[in-house]
This record gives C-alpha cells, structure tokens and sequence, in this order.
C-alpha cells in the first residue's frame, strides 16, 4: 500500500535525508498510528539496516542480542562470534556500515525500548556508537522508533549523559485527519459517506490500523460491532495495550483519562487531583505532558488567562468511547452498537464525539472562516457568574479584533435554530462579554454536520461550518 497523507512529515523526513550531514532522528507516536510502515515505505531503497526489538516483558536480553545479530547477517555483516553485550553488537554495525558505499545510509531501529532491559548496557553502547562513530559520519542517517512516550522522553529528550541534545529531529506522528481517512477507506474499498467516515472517527479517532481492520460491506456501526462488541472481538483488549506500551506508570494515565471522559468541558488541574487522588507534583507534571505529547489530552487556556484556569480536556475519541461504552460492557450482545441506534445516550454521546473531532480540526475551521494568515490563540471558557451557568467549548480569538464563538452540534440534518437555541446562544455571548469585559467582536460560529437552514434564526449566525468544510 502507498504512503497515505503525512504530508509534512514526508516533507521533514526528506530535508533531513538530503541535509548532507548525520542526522540522528526519533519518530515516535501511539501504538498502530503507522511509525513503522512509513519509515519502511518512504526510505525502502535507501535503508542500510533495519531491526525491530521484539516486543514482550519475558523477551531476554540474550535473545535480543542473537535477533540483531542474525539482523546483522542478513545485510551483509557478520553474526559470529555471538555478541555478549550491546557494546560487541554495535561494534559488528559499525564494521558492516563501513563496507557499505551508498551516498546516504539509512539505519532504522525499530521499537528501541525494548531494547533497553534491565542491567543491560544498551543505552551506552547507542550513546557510544553515536558520539564515537555515527555522529562523524556524514553519509549516515540513524532512525530510531518506538511507541513508549516514557522512554522515548526520558532517554533521548531529556537525557543528562551522553545522548544529551543529540537527537537532530523529532517527529510525533498523529492520527489521521478526515481527509486522509477518506483516501484510506478508497484505498482499502470501504464505501462510506463522509457522515459515516465521521462518525468512524468519533470511534476510532483516525488510527491508521484500526481503520484499516474495517471489513468491506459494511456501515461503520455493523463495523463498530465487530471490533468491539462481537465474541472475540480483536480490539476488546485495546484500550490497557495502548496506555500499557506507551506509558510506564500508565495506571495514572488511566486515572486521568477516566476522570476526564466523565467531564465533558475538563478538569483543572486542581481538580484532577481532586477526582484521581494523584498527588500534585513532578509527576503528575510528567503524566499530563506525556498525555499531551501523544495526542490524548489537550490543555486550554481559560480566556480569563489566569494561571490555575487552564482545563485539561480528554480529545482522543477511542479512548471516550472504550470508557464510556466498552470498558464495563457485560451485555455479550454481538450487536450492542447497532442495537442502541436510537438511544438517548448514544445521542449524548454524538454530540461529545463530533465535537472533540472538530477540536482535532481547527486548521481546516481555520481555513472555512478565511483566518489561515491571522494569528489566533484558542481558549475554553466557564462563567463564574451568569445563571444558568454559561460554558464555551471553543473560543478562537483573533489578531484581527474578532473572536469566534464556536457551537458544534451533530446532527443528520440541517439543523433550524428555533427561538430557545437562539437565547442560548446570545445568553453565551453576553455573559462572555460582561464577565471577561472584552473589546472584541463576537461572531457566533456554527460547526455541523449538513449545516443549519434559512429558516428560524439563522441570522444571529455569522458564519457556519459543515462537516465537507473538515475534510480539506
């Protein structure tokens, strides 16, 4: 299969293959996003070595070391005598990169966490072998993976020995947008709407894989089904898999996204401690960044912009649905999805989705309200005042002295704003103005799926958003 969106990581990739000096890259990203398949596909004729660490807690050091030995073999090098530590091992790479005359050497070592057991010397023989014979080396370009956000961090990011600010470029591969999802399922012969690719991202939230698992003639829901509510459905799992091999510690990354997915407008941080029972502190710090880094959670300033106002907020759909739906789900319907078509709570739920996938496409509602050029800064807000209580999902507010008010609402039609939808807008928009006091303009935004009709009170709207606008 061809490379699929990843533009500009595509773009990035290349500059440094063509830089002419080392380069020393780490592309990381959460478990089934696609790391391995896109370093594969892009660099395939120029890759000198490629080995992927095996994956499994009861995977010995030992057994590692004669993997990347017999690697080693298979590219040309020498596998004897067996390698006793990492050390013999990098040492045998260096002695086959040296017989090897391409003008640019592509090294890519898969799942590198792995690699990295308990009372080996794995981390200083890469520190050694970098700083000692690859860094010098103009023609080599190393590439290294790996889906533990922890490690990844801690080892390369911020290591205070060797490897200290060597790493030359990072790249956190995200999920797939709308747009790239569509030319997936072409690809793969999934025959959906753009409604229906939608809504399989409200799901799945755009994981190459899971999208890829999607069974041809069927509608998403029936495809819902089979991936997670089916007998032996092979995403049941999926949820602990993810959170288990991107974090350690990921018992209070759970913590954390399960208090969030039960807070719809997010939680400070003062209130995360409240409803986690985390202590405050450096790794609480240290949770909330890694959450961040891999696309989970999302901070939002407060528009007041005082420091303790900022919220967390749970943006990554698959894991809003596992929580809500799968995670104590003991019906054993294979069908339970379909057969809650038309429940309230899944209605409720819609609407959630459909706005946290809206969130992962500000660039696209950007670019529909004619603001790509205009420097903004998005913000959540809560009235401290106003009854009944006011609260704005989305504020993106603009250099050019106007700020969007943005209500997203899911629906399978045009949506009529009737009078009570009307006062629940303006009654927003003048608490937002009286308690933050602000100069600037307020345009009521709407974002929906077929956008809203002429009729009833369309004129309070100055600008409206469709689902194909999120598809550029």
């Amino acid at each position: 299969m061809k490379i699929i969106g990843r533009l500009r990581e595509q773009t990035e990739l290349n500059r440094y293959f063509k830089s002419g000096k080392p380069e020393f890259i780490a592309v990381t990203g959460r478990r089934r996003i696609g790391k391995t398949f896109l370093i594969k596909e892009l660099f395939a004729e120029n890759i000198t070595f490629y080995f992927s660490g095996l994956i499994g807690k009861n995977i010995t050091n030992t057994y590692q070391l004669k993997q990347f030995d017999n690697t080693i073999a298979e590219f040309g090098g020498e596998a004897k005598p067996a390698s006793k530590n990492w050390a013999e091992a990098f040492s045998k790479l260096r002695r086959m990169l040296k017989t090897v005359r391409n003008s640019r050497q592509v090294i890519f070592i898969d799942e590198l966490p792995w690699l990295d057991a308990p009372k080996s010397d794995f981390l200083p023989a890469l520190d050694f072998f970098w700083n000692t014979f690859a860094s010098v080396r103009a023609d080599i370009m190393l590439i290294v993976c790996g889906s533990s956000a922890s490690w990844i961090v801690k080892n390369l990011f911020e290591n205070k020995g060797g490897l200290h600010n060597r790493v030359t470029g990072r790249i956190w591969l995200m999920p797939f947008s709308l747009a790239e999802s569509e030319v997936l399922f072409n690809e793969i012969g999934v025959v959906m709407n753009r409604y229906q690719i939608a809504e399989s991202l409200m799901v799945f939230g755009g994981v190459p894989y899971y999208l890829n698992m999607f069974e041809k003639g069927l509608g998403p829901t029936q495809n819902i089904d089979r991936l997670l509510f089916a007998e032996n459905a092979p995403l049941k799992n999926e949820f602990n898999e993810v959170y288990r091999s991107l974090f350690s510690g990921s018992n209070r990354h759970m913590l954390i996204v399960d208090a969030l997915s039960k807070k719809k407008a997010g939680l400070t941080r003062d209130e995360i401690i409240a409803a986690t029972n985390i202590p405050g502190g450096g790794n609480l710090t240290k949770t909330l960044h890694e959450l961040e880094q891999c696309g989970f959670i999302e901070k939002y300033a407060d528009f007041t912009k005082q420091k303790n106002n900022a919220y967390y907020r749970l943006i990554d759909p698959f894991t809003l649905y596992w929580l809500k739906y799968v995670k104590d789900n003991h019906t054993k319907d294979d069908y339970y999805w379909t057969n809650r078509i038309d429940d309230g709570g899944r209605r409720a739920w819609s609407g959630n989705a459909f706005e946290l996938l809206c969130l992962r496409h500000l660039t696209q509602i950007k670019q529909k309200l004619g603001i790509s050029g205009i420097s903004t800064e998005v913000f959540t807000w809560r009235s401290k005042k106003s009854s009944p209580g006011a609260q704005i999902d989305l504020l993106i507010s603009r250099k050019d002295g106007v700020i969007n008010l943005c209500e997203m609402k899911y629906s399978l039609h045009p949506i009529t704003l009737s009078a009570q939808d009307d006062r629940a807008l303006q009654q927003k928009r003048t608490a937002f103005l009286a308690e933050t006091g602000t100069r600037k303009a307020i345009h009521i935004t709407m974002v929906t799926t077929y956008g809203i009709t002429e009729k009833g009170y369309a004129a309070s709207v100055q600008s409206s958003i469709t689902i194909d606008d999120l598809f550029c």
